[in-house]
């Protein structure tokens, strides 16, 4: 293929605005902030489940708080109309004797499910604490991530305007190459990795980085200036410059 030097000079200047946009698209699928908000992803969903269970065991014992509550009102309330009784004095004797007995069994009760009353709520008490504690987490968490997507949507936009104002550029430069040079030049960097043009600096292919032997000098510098040349290691186009060494 035959192309004027200016055409070749303007290819490498392709080459490095193409370069800066696959660094640009390999910057906006590694940022920092997208695999810190995957760990935190993970954080909230496990912390978002241990709520869930703490809210749940919170909300059971609380239906036991109300049962004790309950049973224990019960028992003073039939300790409450015997107890009126016995000071009425009302009924037979052997009456009021065991109504004697039924206020002792029943505060004797009472003491019993005052005890499971007192457990029950401090069972309660501490899931309630529980509950707040992972609900403080959760709104930190909440924070945090906030904090990151907002990091992580103004580096995107900043890398979006970069990216723009490139691919503005790279349309300016495509038609200073031309349309076979260029078809040339994609088909090459879709096969070596992005680069598909390189300069030959000081004997060395920017490339595949290889120094060439004198074969290759040789031949270069007895092929036509308006002649594109492929690097015989890595057949990247290869531009020559006033800093070939040649």
């Amino acid at each position: 293929m035959k192309a004027d030097t200016s055409r070749q000079w303007r290819l490498l200047d392709l080459q490095a605005l193409d370069t800066r946009l696959d660094q640009i698209a390999h910057r906006k699928a590694t940022l920092p902030e997208l695999k810190e908000l995957a760990a935190l992803e993970v954080q909230t969903g496990a912390l978002d489940s241990e709520l869930v269970r703490a809210r749940t065991a919170h909300g059971d014992v609380q239906r036991e708080v109300a049962k004790a509550e309950a049973d224990v009102q019960l028992v003073r309330d039939r300790a409450a109309r015997d107890q009126a009784r016995l000071d009425s004095g009302q009924g037979t004797a052997k009456d009021l004797q065991a109504l004697q007995h039924e206020v002792a069994s029943l505060a004797r009760r009472q003491g019993e499910l005052e005890d499971v009353e007192l457990e029950v709520m401090e069972r309660a008490e501490a899931l309630e604490a529980r509950v707040r504690e992972l609900e403080t987490a959760r709104a930190e968490l909440t924070v945090k991530v906030d904090a990151l997507e907002a990091a992580r949507d103004k580096a995107l936009a900043d890398l979006d305007a970069e990216a723009a104002q490139v691919s503005a550029n790279r349309a300016n430069v495509v038609p200073g190459v031309g349309e076979d040079l260029v078809a040339l030049y994609e088909k090459i960097r879709a096969n070596s990795g992005g680069v598909g043009a390189a300069a030959l600096h000081q004997r060395r292919c920017e490339g595949c980085r290889l120094e060439l032997n004198q074969v290759d000098i040789n031949r270069i510098a007895a092929a036509a200036d308006d002649e594109v040349l492929r690097c015989e290691e890595c057949r990247r186009i290869l531009v020559r410059t006033s800093e070939s060494g040649i």
